[in-house]
């Protein structure tokens, strides 16, 4: 069995896959970095210096300056600002993920081959094969082909 398990471990597919999960936490990583340092402050600017990740709704019925405070202290909250910076990142990556994908299999279709032309034609008399080039059946004699 545990040979097995080290067979299914090393399989191409498996690392390939492996790699992807990888270099998906860290594309995802980069995203969300980007919703947030780069995207939000100047949306949020042009909404009236709103900073979307301390927009939250305290259930507790206490109010708190900073959504650090509310942690804090341990309250339930509603989190907007979090979903919509989670919102964008997800709009971003899925944009992101779905040119690549695009890309890919337009790349996988010029790739693929047509396949190429016969190189036998059947004679029309006696159903015999021959060459694509030939005036005359070899076979038969036959000129209409």
């Amino acid at each position: 069995m545990l040979e097995e398990f080290k067979k299914f471990l090393i399989k191409g597919n498996m690392v390939d896959m492996a790699v992807g999960f990888i270099f998906g936490a860290a594309f995802a990583t980069l995203v969300q970095s980007l919703v947030k340092n780069i995207i939000m402050p100047p949306v949020g600017m042009l909404l009236g210096k709103v900073d979307f990740s301390n927009l939250f709704l305290a259930l507790d019925g206490n109010s708190y300056n900073t959504i650090a405070e509310l942690e804090k202290a341990g309250a339930p909250a509603i989190k907007i600002g979090v979903f919509v910076n989670d919102t964008i990142s997800f709009l971003i990556l899925g944009t992101v993920m779905f040119m690549l994908v695009k890309s890919y299999n337009k790349l996988r279709a010029t790739e693929e081959v047509a396949p190429p032309p016969p190189a036998e034609k059947t004679c029309g008399e006696c159903a015999m094969s021959i060459p694509v080039a030939a005036k005359k059946c070899p076979y038969c004699g036959n000129k209409d082909i």
